[in-house]
């Protein structure tokens, strides 16, 4: 069998990934072995952290409705059962959006629940 010298993808991959992890700090950036771990590393958080991400901004929404609803005398379990009750279909995201910038608005769909 003829060998294969495989010199141009060896070089290839290590320039990609060094190309990756530019901006790292010490060895990080320099050595290939280093590299190579802190990138799988930082790819497994960065997938993790995409999940926690909207795991906590949901958290968030929650709590900005919690905290608008009770200022207007009523809780947050109370309020999202009269939204399903009378088939208000609002999400969280807009629910919060609405508290945040036009209390007013929100009133009116605080009082269309209950």
């Amino acid at each position: 069998m003829p060998r294969v010298k495989r010199g141009v993808q060896h070089v290839k991959r290590r320039k990609a990934v060094m190309k990756r992890v530019k901006g790292y700090e010490g060895g990080r950036k320099k050595l290939i072995k280093l590299a190579q771990t802190a990138e799988t590393k930082a790819g497994a958080h960065a997938y993790r952290d995409r999940k926690n991400k909207k795991r906590t901004t949901r958290r968030l929404w929650q709590v900005k409705i919690n905290a608008a609803v009770r200022a207007l005398g009523t809780s947050y379990s109370v309020f999202i059962g009269g939204l399903k009750k009378n088939n208000i279909e609002i999400d969280r995201k807009v629910l919060a959006q609405v508290a945040e910038h036009h209390p007013k608005v929100f009133k009116k769909i605080v009082e269309e629940a209950k």
